[in-house]
């Protein structure tokens, strides 16, 4: 697969790699010039040692050994900068032509450019150091045996090098796939499990509501029209929310006031609430529903459980860069009732609230339970100010 020029940002022709990122540690750093110049030296360093040890292993005396490093070190960063310069000019001047070579070509390209850099690098070599004609020495045969040979050795090596980044690259590909899938599956998930919540609490709420309004009609038409009224409005706000993937505080602030004010028909002076929801966060985004099943768990396990009954305030504020979105209750609270039973949503569960957060907006948002005095607890949700949740496919 080709990788077209303007992948890389600003217009840049993409980079070639180098044969040093064949080791993990070189790979820490990005591909520049400057630090494939480094590189390049010490590949050629590198080089210039293992010839050196080659010539040992062939017998050769320390004293020759001595003499001949200098000028063997000295050889070999001149091939290495004129193989590196020979493909960078080429790289940027055919638009990136040298990076998207793939296979056979490449290995055929690395050939041709040692072929000609190493005869080149031994020419340019004897000239600085004994200031021998360059035709001289490259009219001599064992010379261009010796480059060819060279040529086909790091040329084959450099084609595996890149073979192999670019399998490392395609592993990378493949793995952010499958992030993205294992992502994408808990978003579902997520999702399945709201439609599920929803499914719990919608038909038990709406067989309470009508019998209560069947109970009010002939006593209290008045307070039965009121709790019909605020239950349609209900269906209204949970519907909208049903259908998309993404609401705002405010809709949500809605939504749960149109739920508390029916509940308050039934519930009578046992339940009061206030919302107290600043102008600059009312059009926050965050997830549909994601506030109602804390809100149901605390008055079912919280407030209905107490004789007197208690208060519900749910209340926003930026603190950080985070916004702190608090359910609060006075109702009977841990000792009350147990810490198993205290889970938002029933039985959906404190983890499953965790989990949907996590689905949506990552690491970034978390959920904290706490125990208020001198009664009652408190569910926070801690949501990033400058990030949207996660968009979740909408359910048919």
């Amino acid at each position: 697969m080709n990788i077209p020029s303007n992948s890389i940002p600003g217009g840049r022709p993409p980079p070639i790699a180098h044969p040093l990122e064949v080791i993990p540690v070189f790979r820490r750093w990005p591909s520049s010039v400057p630090r494939n110049v480094l590189y390049t030296i010490i590949f050629s360093c590198a080089v210039a040692l293992v010839l050196t040890a080659v010539d040992s292993a062939r017998g050769a005396s320390a004293q020759v050994l001595r003499a001949d490093f200098p000028a063997t070190l000295l050889i070999s960063n001149l091939i290495g900068a004129l193989v590196y310069g020979g493909m960078l000019v080429l790289n940027r001047s055919l638009d990136g032509w040298v990076a998207r070579l793939r296979g056979f070509r490449r290995m055929l390209f690395y050939v041709a450019l040692m072929s000609v850099g190493v005869p080149l690098g031994i020419g340019l070599g004897n000239v600085l150091l004994r200031g021998t004609n360059p035709l001289v020495v490259l009219a001599q045969r064992g010379v261009w045996v010796y480059s060819l040979a060279t040529a086909v050795f790091v040329g084959g090596f450099m084609y595996l090098v890149h073979r192999a980044g670019e399998q490392r690259m395609q592993a990378a590909m493949a793995t952010a796939r499958n992030n993205e899938l294992i992502a994408s599956s808990q978003r579902l998930l997520a999702e399945a499990r709201l439609r599920a919540l929803q499914a719990q609490i919608e038909p038990h709420f709406l067989y309470n509501t009508l019998a209560n309004v069947v109970g009010l009609i002939g006593t209290q038409p008045a307070r039965a029209q009121h709790m019909l009224e605020r239950f349609i409005d209900y269906l209204r706000a949970s519907l909208a929310a049903s259908r998309g993937d993404q609401t705002t505080l405010a809709s949500e602030a809605a939504l749960l006031a149109a739920y508390l004010d029916v509940l308050a028909v039934r519930m009578g002076e046992r339940l009061r609430y206030r919302i107290d929801l600043p102008d600059d966060l009312r059009g926050f985004a965050i997830a549909p529903m994601l506030l109602q099943p804390v809100v149901e768990n605390a008055i079912t396990h919280g407030l209905e459980p107490k004789v007197e009954g208690g208060e519900i305030a749910i209340a926003a504020r930026v603190l950080g860069d985070r916004v702190c979105v608090e359910i609060s209750d006075t109702g009977v609270g841990l000792a009350g009732q147990g810490a198993a039973s205290r889970k938002p949503g029933g039985g959906v569960g404190l983890s499953n609230l965790r989990e949907r957060l996590a689905s949506l907006y990552g690491g970034a948002a978390r959920v904290e339970l706490l125990e208020n005095q001198p009664c009652g607890m408190t569910v926070r949700l801690m949501l990033p100010l400058n990030a949207s949740p996660t968009s979740i496919p909408s359910t048919p």
